[in-house]
């Protein structure tokens, strides 16, 4: 190998440890909070090297978690080269980089891909969104520490589109602690200070109680918020040159309205029970309300614009 080659390899085989290390370490809280500690490395590793076929009656055992560590940290070393072998010739053509995103991408499918081949023991005891949030982590610190061997990489894709994501990331802050406010405050009306993130919270991990239930909540609202948040700031950079895009803008906040109350109707219509819907409702409008209002405090020119043209109309 020479050098370039070398350098390619050795930033591979650190990239894929460290995602394999971020994984580990997700299961590892995930499983704490679900009360059995090391159940995930233990039922894959069960299942790929004894043939085990559910996590019933399964205990935590050296071998299975031994054998899983090695093979996990194996295949992420795999992934880590061919990542950092895209990341190389990015540098040297930048649309390259597309085919880098794919590569997560296809990563992310093929995880999912070969879960639903253990079965359905297996995709009920790992939880379909915990192997998301998991591999969603591993390719951000894989990505972080590949920009921070590529310093200039970042600069020549992103550009001027660092402020939106900046700007997408403190709106969706604001609208998640905005609605976290506004629940915390109807909570504590009733007396049951946390109730609605912690009801939430056993939900999403499929206990009847755990300590861990409002720290799970809370960070998928935030990340669920920043997502929302990015899309938005894309929007409101986007309506700068077409100003018709904010009412893409209204749609994907009514979209996003609906979508919410779809899922709880379909995939957990107790919560209704639980919680009002006005309550819902009102704190989404409110989180709604807070990060137009910074959006448009961070483009003044375009809320002005479209003041405009409504008294033109007029």
């Amino acid at each position: 190998m020479n050098p370039a080659e070398r350098s390619v390899v050795r930033e591979g085989i650190v990239a894929g440890l460290i995602g394999a290390a971020v994984v580990a370490i997700w299961f590892f809280v995930f499983d704490l909070l679900r009360g059995r500690p090391f159940i995930t490395p233990t039922l894959l590793g069960s299942m790929v090297f004894f043939g085990v076929k559910t996590p019933i009656g399964l205990d935590p055992a050296p071998g299975p978690i031994l054998g899983y560590t090695v093979l996990h940290g194996l295949a992420f070393i795999a992934f880590g080269i061919v990542a950092a072998t895209m990341m190389a010739m990015s540098e040297r053509e930048p649309a390259l980089f597309v085919a880098f995103v794919i590569l997560f991408a296809c990563f992310e499918v093929f995880f999912f891909g070969l879960l639903s081949v253990l079965g359905r023991a297996a995709q009920a005891a790992l939880v379909w969104w915990s192997v998301l949030i998991g591999n969603l982590l591993a390719s951000v610190a894989m990505l972080w520490y590949f920009f921070r061997a590529h310093r200039a990489l970042p600069r020549t894709l992103i550009g001027s589109w660092g402020g939106v994501l900046r700007e997408g990331i403190v709106a969706g802050i604001i609208g998640a602690a905005v609605v976290a406010v506004w629940f915390f405050a109807i909570d504590a009306i009733h007396g049951e200070p946390l109730h609605t993130p912690k009801i939430l919270g056993n939900a999403i991990l499929g206990t009847p109680e755990s300590s861990g239930a409002v720290m799970v909540y809370t960070i998928l609202h935030g990340v669920a918020f920043v997502v929302f948040g990015i899309i938005g700031a894309l929007l409101m950079a986007g309506a700068e040159r077409q100003p018709l895009l904010i009412f893409a803008l209204v749609i994907v906040f009514t979209a996003f309205e609906v979508f919410f109350f779809g899922a709880i109707v379909i995939v957990a219509s107790w919560v209704l029970d639980e919680l009002a819907g006005w309550t819902i409702f009102v704190g989404n409008i409110l989180a709604a309300a807070a990060m137009l209002a910074y959006y448009f405090t961070s483009h003044r020119t375009l809320a002005r614009r479209l003041t405009q043209a409504w008294v033109e109309e007029d």
